[in-house]
């Protein structure tokens, strides 16, 4: 293949596997793999494994005690020594409990392809499959080393998954997240929040509310007054949001509340942004005397800056363009695991797995026919990077 031909021949050459890619789809979805229940999540995950041994490749697992194993896929070139590594980053796991499957079957109606966890984002891993697959197929010679990682606890934070997505980070040149696009047109996300959340304990001393008010120390009005203090922070053109979203306080309407507490969701678009929020939080002090206040929490996940995404998205646009696939980007305010890999300066590029939409709902759904396209896209940036 001429190398300005390669995108568009591997389009046409993915297209007429639409059928094979959903009938693995199809059993990815209807393998059930919910981050809290490590025994379906680890039915999915040999599944997944099986699959990718029929290709030739190893498929390498990581055995968790509390989650659903890791599955780490190596493809090295046909060559003594590559000269990198490329690195595809996953989850296989999804938010919904073993049983959704009843009220939620898989089903394709309309062009559309439903079910549980197939946006976000199984799709994308079959995806990946078949990209790996039209490489061997073309015998294109690869100079670097791709691993793919499926992980199994991105929904609820990576805890276990972390230290191997960073480690095997560093040792790559570049990272491709399978994470599903942005709206129906499949934008690549070049960049992403900084997600986090943090805790208020307010501290204050009861009373009766009648006989001796002048005696309490109201925690829930110190918590008022501190949460009028923090709106301010948010600064929507900086994309900084710090939302109290749940609340607490209070024992009866007869006594002065002795204790309250607010759990904050906190968003940033800049690193810079995210030290001061956690700065401001940490310095808070009490409004009202004898209150006692207690912040605990923070940032999880760094955010994924564009400057990391720049390079890789401009070079993915050209080859869309190559095989006549409209592309463009947009910023996210989720995280995903590619927020912790363009934290340690890694190239980054997010968003390339399914087109749909619905994730985390009782509709979630990927556009079918986008499916051979975008695997054509992930198998020309391998090649090419």
């Amino acid at each position: 293949m001429a190398d300005s031909s390669l995108p568009l021949e591997l389009r046409q050459s993915l297209k007429p596997r639409l059928p094979e890619m959903l009938g693995v789809l199809r059993r990815f979805v209807t393998t059930e793999s919910p981050s809290l229940e490590k025994a379906a999540a680890d039915r999915c995950c040999t599944l997944i494994a099986n699959q990718w041994q029929k290709q030739g490749v190893p498929a390498e697992r990581i055995p968790q005690k509390h989650r659903g194993d890791h599955l780490r896929v190596v493809y090295a070139p046909n060559k003594p020594q590559p000269s990198g590594q490329l690195f595809v980053l996953g989850h296989y796991d999804t938010v919904y409990a073993t049983g959704t499957l009843q009220k939620m079957p898989f089903r394709v109606s309309g062009g559309k392809a439903y079910g549980p966890g197939i946006f976000d984002m199984k799709a994308g891993i079959v995806q990946a499959l078949f990209a790996l697959e039209a490489l061997r197929q073309a015998k294109l010679r690869l100079q670097k080393q791709i691993v793919f990682l499926w992980t199994s606890d991105e929904e609820i934070g990576s805890e276990s998954s972390r230290k191997l997505i960073e480690t095997e980070a560093r040792r790559s040149d570049a990272v491709f997240v399978l994470e599903p696009s942005f709206g129906p047109s499949g934008l690549l996300k070049t960049a992403r929040k900084a997600v986090g959340e943090a805790e208020l304990l307010v501290q204050g001393r009861a009373s009766h509310a009648g006989l001796a008010p002048e005696q309490g120390v109201n925690a829930v009005h110190e918590l008022a007054a501190q949460l009028t203090r923090i709106e301010k922070w948010n600064d929507v053109r900086r994309g900084v949001s710090i939302n109290a979203d749940f609340i607490e306080g209070g024992t009866r309407t007869n006594v002065i509340a002795e204790r309250a507490r607010a759990v904050f969701d906190l968003r940033a678009l800049w690193t810079s942004d995210m030290r001061q929020i956690e700065r401001r939080l940490h310095a808070l002090r009490p409004i009202h005397k004898g209150a006692k206040l207690k912040i605990t929490g923070g940032f999880d996940r760094p955010p994924l800056e564009r400057k990391r995404c720049a390079a890789l998205f401009a070079r993915a646009k050209s080859l869309a363009k190559q095989m006549h696939l409209p592309l463009d980007e947009c910023t996210a305010g989720g995280g995903s695991d590619g927020n912790f890999t363009g934290a340690l300066g890694i190239p980054t590029l997010d968003g390339l797995g399914a087109v749909g939409d619905g994730a985390h709902s009782d509709h979630e759904y990927v556009f079918v026919e986008t499916m051979p396209a975008r695997a054509a896209l992930l198998a020309a940036l391998l090649v090419t990077s």
